[in-house]
């Protein structure tokens, strides 16, 4: 059987193979942050397409932390409770549950991508938006100028990680993983050209990943200590002057001894002006050289064939997200593991291929 299909181990979580559904934002929450009846129906129809592990999209700490109004949200029991009916749906169709953490940063209030201008779009206080907060007063494109965090404020937003990672918990997530790369406030701490500070969190490489560790240190006292933790993280910011690989790999090492099991690769999105890479699996091609860090590592981005599941699997990471194509087909996974339909597909959906023959 191909690598790709078997089981992984994560402390004491066993998935059932490798091919993972990646958070994809929704914007769908209902005005409280809550996860509505489309969630349910997008979740659970992916849950039941043969992947491992279903991650919930990106999921706001505190209010100000969101990318979107429409964002969902664990800072309050009215979402736990939502969040207890998606984990449980996932669970009882056949998957792993997880939810990605979201601190945004200044990738703050702006619009869904559907509406007015999309993410480019700033979503002023007066139209019930907020004050985005980074470590630098340094904007993201055309959106708010952001204001530097204090001390006070970083102490705040540790506590909601903390917070959020018990509710996640609470909620019945079997994993969790914080997001810290695209420019999310953890991408903007590590990287020179969105932190200009020049107290204890900024400067030299050392100093930049303070704070991304302190974070990592708030998840992991929420979060049980038999269930995996996974940082999403970039591996370079492509840019010149930007966070350099060499760099990124020594965070990862760093985030490993802080309780950190899996590094989730991505790479660049810090600014519009980073390079796009077209290639699939280029993520997945950082992986050999973060494994000198000591983590399993899984990654993302354009895997869209089976054969990209192949040639990640092991030889580049330990596992793989895939996005867009299960955006499009939720049983692409399904399609992709090409085995005889009754020992793969959902029983219900049996009688929808042919007898075999004997």
């Amino acid at each position: 059987m191909s690598a790709v299909w078997s089981e992984l181990r994560l402390r004491e979580l066993v998935l059932p193979n490798r091919v993972w559904l990646s958070p994809m934002c929704q914007y769908s929450a209902d005005a409280s942050g809550v996860p509505t009846d489309w969630h349910l129906a997008h979740y659970g129809s992916r849950a039941a397409g043969g992947v491992g592990m279903v991650m919930v999209e990106c999921t706001a700490v505190a209010p100000d932390m969101r990318t979107t109004a429409r964002d969902l949200g664990l800072w309050s029991p009215e979402q736990v409770a939502g969040h207890q009916r998606l984990a449980a749906a996932i669970t009882s169709i056949g998957s792993v549950p997880a939810v990605q953490l979201g601190a945004a940063g200044r990738k703050s209030s702006h619009g869904v991508p559907w509406g007015n201008h999309g993410t480019r779009h700033p979503v002023p206080i007066s139209d019930g938006g907020w004050q985005p907060l980074a470590p630098s007063p340094v904007p993201f494109a055309d959106l708010a100028v952001p204001a530097e965090m204090t001390r006070h404020e970083g102490t705040r937003i540790l506590e909601d990680l903390e917070r959020a990672a018990r509710h996640a918990h609470r909620a019945g997530y079997r994993a969790l993983e914080l997001h810290g790369a695209n420019g999310y406030l953890l991408h903007e701490f590590l990287s020179p050209l969105a932190n200009h500070r020049t107290d204890e969190w900024g400067g030299d490489a050392e100093r930049r990943m303070r704070f991304p560790l302190e974070m990592v240190a708030a998840l992991r006292a929420g979060w049980p200590d038999e269930s995996p933790l996974i940082v999403r993280l970039p591996a370079s910011d492509l840019l010149a002057g930007g966070l350099t690989t060499d760099e990124a790999v020594v965070v990862a090492a760093r985030m490993g001894e802080a309780g950190v099991d899996l590094i989730d690769l991505s790479a660049g999105a810090l600014t519009p002006a980073a390079t796009r890479t077209a290639e699939p699996l280029h993520h997945a091609r950082y992986g050999p050289q973060f494994r000198r860090a000591g983590l399993l590592t899984a990654a993302s981005g354009l895997i869209s064939a089976a054969s990209h599941l192949d040639e990640a699997v092991p030889d580049l990471v330990d596992a793989v997200l895939v996005g867009r194509a299960l955006l499009r087909d939720p049983y692409w996974a399904l399609r992709a593991r090409d085995a005889e339909p009754r020992e793969s597909w959902p029983k219900q959906y049996h009688r929808a291929f042919p007898e075999p023959i004997t």
